[in-house]
């Protein structure tokens, strides 16, 4: 890996963490299209630019992380599914599934499904826009609905954003729950992985590993702020479009 891949990846993950269209996905094709070789290394660093991602959350949102009594009950209630079957069936579901074909398959379904989403969806008048007093149960549901992200090329967001709006929530406000759940959902992830791998990082990689985190922090807090105004006026209808280009192009030239 040079230090342009490095800072490509980090840019990446960045742009692709909090929008509904799969970090882990974009990662995975990523790396193939800078013929990248699936080493320990690199496992390593897509963890690591994934905790400037979460950097960027914990930099815009830290007084309701660390104020908001009852908005981080209820994150921590949707924590509860991703902790029990993430733990349990993670890595054996992350081996199953990993590959690129897996990962066109789920962009492509996933983008149908986010267009059938919203052509059916229709946002109802007391639909809540306060995260901090929503009923315990559709927080609950919610981590339900993230851990269909085991399988690369859901996304976390988009299954979070989706449920959410199915459970009534307005937009913003599950938009910004998807933020703050991604928090201790990603440290937990992160932290198993990066016990595995830190003591084989060689001194000259450290500063690829310092190169993709500050990307990533940079560009997901670009990202943030863009899809926050983007929900104001918009549907997630382009994102829908856009993962169905994607998987279309790599499957007709990569794969």
């Amino acid at each position: 890996m040079s230090f342009i891949d490095a800072v490509i990846l980090g840019i990446v993950e960045g742009l692709s963490e909090f929008l509904p269209i799969s970090s882990t996905g974009h990662l995975i094709l990523a790396s193939r299209l800078l013929s990248l070789e699936q080493t320990e290394f690199l496992k390593m660093f897509e963890v690591v630019i994934q905790l400037g991602a979460i950097l960027s959350v914990v930099t815009l949102y830290w007084r309701r992380l660390f104020l908001e009594w009852e908005t981080m009950k209820r994150i921590a209630l949707a924590l509860v599914p991703s902790v029990v079957i993430g733990g349990i069936f993670y890595s054996s579901i992350k081996k199953l599934f990993e590959s690129e074909a897996t990962v066109v398959a789920a962009l492509f379904l996933g983008g149908i499904a986010i267009i059938a989403f919203e052509l059916l969806h229709k946002e109802r008048e007391d639909a809540a826009e306060d995260i901090s007093v929503i009923p315990y149960k559709t927080a609950f549901f919610i981590g339900m609905f993230q851990t269909l992200s085991v399988i690369p090329g859901v996304s976390r967001a988009g299954a979070t954003i989706l449920g959410g709006l199915f459970l009534g929530m307005r937009r913003r406000a599950i938009v910004e729950f998807s933020f703050l759940l991604a928090v201790p959902t990603m440290i937990a992830a992160s932290a198993i992985d990066l016990t595995k791998n830190a003591g084989s990082v060689a001194e000259s990689e450290w500063l690829l590993l310092a190169a993709g985190f500050a990307a990533s922090f940079v560009v997901a807090i670009l990202a943030i702020k863009f899809l926050l105004r983007f929900v104001e006026s918009h549907t997630f209808v382009p994102f829908g479009v856009y993962r169905i280009v994607v998987a279309a192009l790599f499957f007709i030239f990569v794969i």
